[in-house]
């Protein structure tokens, strides 16, 4: 009887019954597998949508993918406005190994195709598929591949690239949660994007309100600087330079030239024809070029690094003036590098016409400056003319009547020699109050003519010359005559600057009859083995052809150099 109890308490096998929990448990097991990868998809989610910075999101978006489908490499390329890749994040290789890899992906082979065709590929073995161009030396082998591309307002922003090393076949379960996440990533690349820029903007409007301060505090050409080197920072540009229309309007002129790759292109001059630089200047607006081999290959020499290497991406942008276009701001990345968005220009050009308010509010200010120094001096003009020289004008006529009065008494030498010395103050203060009026920029003659030259020698010569005049100077109305004595007097003070090293220069021009007679003296160190130069050979033609003379001596004081030039005045 125990026996048979023993044995009917045997389980007995239900055939049915095992089915039926079989069918009860891969459901449930099912079931929690989803769970755990809808979790695994949520905290992917919030890993990329808990970061405002593109780069970190970008990083997180890979880093979440290859935890959500247990993939052991990773990518995200973003697509280049050429269709190409501009950037490349990846997970999964260590540095020696990208450094042996060398270049990075170029948007070819799998995944060129993916930026041709934006739609998922899934592969359980990537050398099996006709459209893979194999990998660079040094590569870790992969196998099962996943693509999905990323989209941001509809259009293709990049591609998720997923990768594994064993026989792994990505399901379609694999391909629809990496889906939803590059939906999701989408979303956070946009707000992140937006962030930055918001950033940017802030910067751009704070820098311009710096340079409105700055630029009414400096002179114009440091301003050109100023806003150059600004917009180096701000545009994080290569290279800034700010071209300027030559006065007769066919050139162009490099007026400065700044950023971390600039040449020395200062000064240069080029046509302005056929330029971009004249289409900004004819149409008033911004223009971007995403590669500056579209530029005229003058006009990309200007815009070359000073390493050889030369810029890609271009923006041009309009520095508006009262009168016009005053200039145009050139911005140049590296050849290579992200070219100038709407964003980028939308921004740049609020600052340029920022700093072009600025300019022409500082232009204001140092007219009105100017105009009330004009003022003070004509003031002071006109005192000088109206008593002292009046007063001495009395003074000496006194004394010629008491020279009348000594005779060939010895007191009269003394008593002449002053009445020189005042008729030498009065010449002295006649060229100070021509030198204290404004003049007619249409002309003034002669004299002005002298005296704009002097002033223009002044900065390379070290100190101001004397200049004198004596005789009906301001009668000479030949103004081919007032040009050649302006060669004349600019020649003499340019050799004085080069070679005498003089601390004193008088330049003197007479008038007596019918002759123009001009000297200029310097204290320097006196003639060369050969003084003739070409420019003084020339100025000794000039004499000749005006049946004139022309020589080179020493002065009355034995030290220096005297260039003494006459000629008829009619």
């Amino acid at each position: 009887m125990a026996d048979e109890r023993a044995e009917g308490d045997r389980a007995v096998p239900n055939p049915e019954f095992d089915q039926l929990l079989d069918q009860l448990i891969h459901p449930a097991e099912d079931v929690l597998t989803a769970q755990q990868r809808l979790r695994g998809l949520l905290r992917a989610n919030r890993s990329v949508i808990g970061d405002l910075s593109l780069s970190s999101v970008l990083r997180r978006i890979v880093e979440a993918a290859c935890e959500l489908v247990d993939a052991e490499y990773g990518a995200l390329g973003v697509i280049s406005p050429e269709g190409g890749l501009d950037e490349f994040i990846h997970v999964g290789m260590d540095e020696d190994a990208v450094a042996r890899i060398g270049r990075l992906p170029e948007g070819k082979g799998l995944l060129g195709a993916l930026i041709e065709d934006p739609c998922p590929i899934r592969l359980r073995d990537l050398h099996d598929d006709p459209r893979s161009v194999g990998f660079p030396a040094g590569h870790p082998p992969m196998r099962g591949f996943l693509g999905v591309p990323i989209r941001v307002r509809n259009e293709v922003f990049g591609n998720l690239y997923l990768a594994s090393e064993a026989d792994a076949n990505f399901t379609a379960e694999d391909e629809e949660m990496v889906s939803a996440l590059a939906a999701t990533a989408g979303v956070a690349i946009e707000n992140a994007r937006l962030y930055g820029e918001a950033e940017r903007r802030q910067v751009w409007l704070r820098a311009t309100t710096e340079i409105t301060r700055q630029l009414l505090l400096v002179e114009d050409g440091d301003a050109l600087r100023l806003i150059s080197e600004r917009v180096v920072e701000l545009a994080a540009a290569d290279i800034v330079t700010v071209v300027l229309p030559a006065e007769e309007g066919r050139d162009l002129v490099v007026a400065v030239a700044v950023g971390p790759g600039a040449g020395d292109v200062r000064d240069a001059a080029y046509p302005i024809e056929g330029t971009l630089t004249e289409r900004v200047l004819s149409t008033g607006r911004a223009a971007v070029l995403e590669d500056s081999a579209e530029l005229s290959r003058i006009e990309r020499g200007v815009v070359d690094l000073r390493d050889g290497s030369s810029v890609g991406p271009v923006m041009a942008l309009p520095l508006a003036g009262a009168r016009g276009i005053r200039g145009v701001l050139m911005i140049g990345r590296r050849h290579g590098r992200r070219t100038f968005g709407e964003a980028d220009v939308d921004m740049a050009t609020t600052f340029a016409n920022q700093a072009s308010v600025a300019l022409e509010l500082a232009d204001g200010r140092r007219d009105a400056q100017r105009m009330t120094l004009l003022e003070e001096r004509a003031r002071i003009a006109r005192d000088l003319h109206d008593h002292v020289i009046q007063q001495l004008f009395a003074s000496g006529m006194t004394l010629q009547g008491a020279l009348i009065a000594l005779g060939d008494s010895p007191a009269a030498e003394p008593v002449a020699r002053v009445v020189d010395d005042i008729d030498d103050a009065i010449r002295q203060i006649r060229t100070s109050i021509f030198q204290l009026r404004p003049h007619s920029p249409l002309g003034g003659g002669l004299r002005a003519a002298v005296l704009e030259v002097v002033r223009t020698v002044v900065p390379s010569l070290g100190h101001e010359p004397f200049v004198y005049f004596a005789g009906p100077v301001d009668v000479v109305s030949d103004d081919s005559l007032a040009d050649d004595a302006s060669a004349v007097v600019r020649e003499a003070l340019t050799n004085a600057a080069r070679h005498a090293r003089s601390t004193r220069v008088d330049v003197g021009v007479s008038v007596s009859g019918p002759t123009l007679r001009i000297t200029v003296d310097d204290d320097g160190v006196g003639l060369s083995t050969s003084p003739r130069s070409s420019g003084l050979a020339n100025l000794q033609q000039r004499a000749e052809e005006r049946g004139g003379s022309f020589r080179v001596g020493t002065p009355d004081s034995g030290r220096g150099t005297r260039v003494v030039w006459e000629v008829p005045t009619r």
